[in-house]
């Protein structure tokens, strides 16, 4: 049940081949967590193109240096032939210091011999590589980003149910391995977990307190779907750090693709900042594996299921924002409170989580209906929309009237 059923295209797929087929404008940037398809879903692309194409990636044991992209970049060049040029592909990019500055310098040189060379760079660490690109390539590229893979895309692939995409969440390159947990848990572990805050975050990022920040994703996990104060998580943690600290790392690892802190939504983005974030992965297999659980024992235990239910909506829509979508928060006061929240444009929307896990906060739609122009409010699970169809449809469409 878990072998690819289909080659599935993402709709990205879509979007990067017509800017490739367009004459040579934009420097092409692929971003994402690890294990999403950047390098699967710029090989299907290029692989339909007429273009001659070169294909190379930074992510090797020997140290790369800007002198190797330079020797890439000389090597495509050679390719150029007539006005449709070659296509570039660097995978990994951000793995080499100083990278932005060497593109800049030969995309530039191309610019002004209007050499038709198309580049297309892939990173797996989407805040390191959004800054590289702020600090040198302004004006000279373009964004394509890829979230985590929803639930229409994981049952298209491999034919999963609903309870084996919250139990197992979205990693295709997992899927296989379901049949034997213990393997699939390794996986998770060694390959995703660890090699995306080792190498992701921080190889590339300077931690003080690595210790710290290893215990932060553990704690944003265990605790996904409830809103906890820095305080009490400093509470929870022997190595010695700070809120400002704690709120850093957070970003560190949101920007990895693994957990986040939503904000609490006031209308206003500088006070929602200060706030106790909710604590969110952004998939729910990152759940499942630091939880200690076996795959059955997180499906057949009730409060732990409820937590995954809770966590998948709220990746839902956390993927969606963090590919600029819409923006998303939590809201509570005086003891009422919204799971969640959905801002895009002038358009908010309220939605409310029912995971059967009891006890549950009284609902507060009507609080903050009272309190803000709303413009939906939405109901999920119960006698509300099912979660299964709200988990099918992308975030996009609970956004139209």
């Amino acid at each position: 049940m878990s072998k690819p059923r289909t080659s599935c295209r993402r709709p990205q797929a879509t979007v990067l081949a017509e800017r490739l087929a367009e004459p040579r404008r934009f420097l092409q940037v692929v971003a994402g967590p690890r294990q999403v398809g950047k390098s699967t879903l710029v090989q299907q692309v290029t692989d339909e193109l007429s273009l001659p194409v070169r294909f190379v990636s930074a992510d090797e044991p020997t140290l790369r240096g800007p002198d190797w992209i330079s020797q890439q970049w000389e090597a495509a060049r050679l390719e150029v032939s007539g006005k449709e040029g070659a296509v570039l592909v660097l995978d990994e990019i951000q793995k080499i210091p100083a990278w932005s500055e060497t593109v800049k310098r030969l995309w530039d040189e191309d610019t002004r011999k209007k050499s038709p060379l198309k580049v297309v760079l892939l990173g797996s660490a989407p805040l390191l590589i959004a800054q590289g690109l702020t600090e040198s390539l302004a004006g000279r590229f373009e964004i394509l980003r890829l979230p985590h893979w929803s639930y229409a895309e994981m049952r298209q692939a491999f034919g999963w149910k609903i309870d084996q995409y919250l139990t197992f969440g979205g990693y295709p390159g997992a899927a296989p391995l379901i049949r034997d947990p213990v393997r699939w848990s390794r996986y998770i572990a060694d390959s995703l977990i660890e090699t995306s805050i080792a190498r992701d975050v921080l190889l590339l990022t300077r931690v003080d307190k690595p210790a710290l920040l290893r215990r932060l994703f553990e704690l944003a996990c265990r605790y996904s779907g409830q809103i906890l104060s820095y305080t009490k998580m400093l509470g929870q943690m022997q190595d010695a750090g700070n809120t400002t600290t704690l709120a850093h790392y957070l970003d560190l690892l949101a920007g990895a693709g693994m957990v986040c802190g939503l904000q609490k939504y006031a209308g206003d983005a500088a006070r929602s900042r200060g706030s106790s974030p909710k604590l969110q992965v952004l998939n729910t297999a990152l759940m499942t594996v630091t939880s200690g659980m076996t795959p059955d024992e997180a499906q057949s235990d009730r409060e732990f299921r409820g937590r995954l239910v809770e966590s998948a909506i709220g990746a839902h829509l956390a993927n969606a924002g963090a590919v600029g979508e819409c923006e998303l928060f939590y809201w509570r006061d005086r003891g009422q409170e919204v799971d969640f929240v959905v801002r895009s444009g002038s358009r908010l929307i309220a939605i409310e989580v029912k995971s059967g896990r009891a006890p549950q906060s009284h609902p507060g739609t009507e609080a903050f209906a009272a309190a803000f122009k709303v413009r939906r409010t939405l109901l999920v699970g119960d006698d509300g929309i099912s979660v299964e169809d709200f988990l099918s449809r992308p975030v996009a469409d609970w956004l139209k009237e």
